[in-house]
């Protein structure tokens, strides 16, 4: 690609901890890598500290730093805003970017709330209209292997799909005495494990199956009600979270599980913990079908195992397939066969999808509609826990209503 001739696609990221550096990365691969419409120009990243804000840029590679995110929609220079802030500023960000005319990309869960996220999906649909698009960001979808066992669905591979199981396991607060986050406080975050992990295997097993969760029963669980407050214990975390003797009080979910029926029938089994001792990322999708079955770790990422259910008993079993093939989703463009692919390619795979929509002026996916969608699962999830019945997930009705 001459980068002398291609079309500047101005950039702008609002904060800079780990999920902005990991989009930072892919805004400086992408370009590199893929032969790509637009060239993304990292013009500006957001922080609200001016000395940690500059140290970011320059760390990270932008040309600029600034103290407020409202500057990015006053920047001519911006074309696209990246939201990588916590869930409780989602949507005030993205409805104002592209209002302003600018595109968003805005990490999962789209927002806190069905409310918020309603707000959000419908700001996305009015800006579509005068090509302004938007997209959230659940970049697993862009792993080789998922995307891989999306095609080999559609294509019938595994014929009726019969039963969904999704697990996303962590263990990074199992320690009572690791300290209180955001990520723990309802407030900032919307829920806990539910939302934060438990939202990739909803979007996920749904993509792969090219269906949606209809109705779910779920409960959550949390372990560690206080937790010890960052720094000097002077509530860091806003007098919210704080009970006045250096803890904090934990107000999401550590935990969840639930039970889901898809559209086409099959029957679904979840579980998203923080509480998994011994395991730090593990994603673990299993598909079965009528005539086959699909099984997916990230913890082993680039593998894919297939089993077909037609071959013979004497040699059948499940296959591993090493996605990394150059006709595989997205891995031509890297290394030769068998050279792997590790986690932060799935962003830069985003980016390619993202841009490439933009220039042409498709709807990227996942949409905020999309977004939308998985917050009512979640919704009807949270809602199922507390009523102990059965819950229908419905995107046509403001609130989802119990199941029969």
């Amino acid at each position: 690609m001459n980068t002398s001739t291609t079309r500047t696609l101005g950039v702008g990221m609002v904060g800079y901890a780990f999920m902005g550096a990991v989009h930072s990365h892919a805004w400086r691969t992408a370009p590199r890598f893929f032969d790509l419409p637009l060239h993304p120009s990292m013009r500006a990243v957001v922080g609200r500290d001016p000395a940690k804000v500059a140290d970011a840029a320059a760390r990270l590679g932008w040309d600029s730093a600034e103290t407020d995110w409202r500057r990015l929609l006053d920047r001519d220079d911006i074309d696209l805003v990246d939201v990588c802030t916590p869930g409780d500023t989602h949507a005030e960000i993205a409805i104002a970017a592209l209002e302003a005319g600018k595109h968003v990309l805005c990490e999962k869960p789209l927002a806190n709330s069905v409310a918020e996220a309603r707000a959000m999906a419908a700001a996305a649909e009015r800006s579509a209209a005068g090509g302004t698009l938007a997209m959230v960001g659940f970049t697993y979808r862009r792993v080789p292997a998922i995307a891989l066992a999306r095609q080999l669905v559609a294509e019938g591979r595994i014929g009726t799909i019969r039963h969904v199981r999704a697990q996303y396991l962590q263990d990074w607060i199992a320690d009572p005495a690791a300290p209180m986050t955001w990520r723990l406080d309802k407030d900032k975050a919307g829920s806990g494990a539910l939302g934060d992990i438990g939202a990739h295997i909803v979007d996920l097993t749904q993509f792969i199956t090219g269906e949606r969760i209809t109705t779910v029963s779920g409960m959550l669980e949390t372990f560690v009600h206080q937790r010890p407050l960052p720094g000097d214990g002077t509530g860091a975390l806003g007098t919210d979270a704080s009970t006045g003797d250096g803890m904090g009080t934990v107000t999401v979910d550590d935990a969840a599980a639930f039970l889901a029926r898809f559209s086409g029938g099959a029957m679904g089994v979840f579980e998203a913990t923080r509480f998994a001792s011994g395991r730090k990322n593990a994603i673990r999708v299993e598909v079965n079908g009528s005539a086959g079955s699909l099984a997916f770790d990230f913890e082993d990422m680039n593998l894919l195992h297939l089993y077909d259910a037609e071959e013979p008993a004497r040699t059948g079993g499940f296959r591993r397939i090493i996605v990394t093939e150059p006709d595989h989703p997205y891995a031509g463009a890297w290394w030769p066969p068998g050279h792997l692919l590790g986690y932060e390619h799935g962003f830069t795979h985003q980016v390619v999808d993202l841009v490439n929509a933009i220039a042409t002026g498709a709807q990227p996916a996942p949409s905020f509609a999309d977004g939308l969608q998985v917050q009512i699962v979640l919704d009807a999830v949270e809602r199922s826990a507390v009523s102990g019945g059965w819950m229908t997930v419905d995107p046509d009705i403001r609130e989802p209503r119990g199941a029969a």
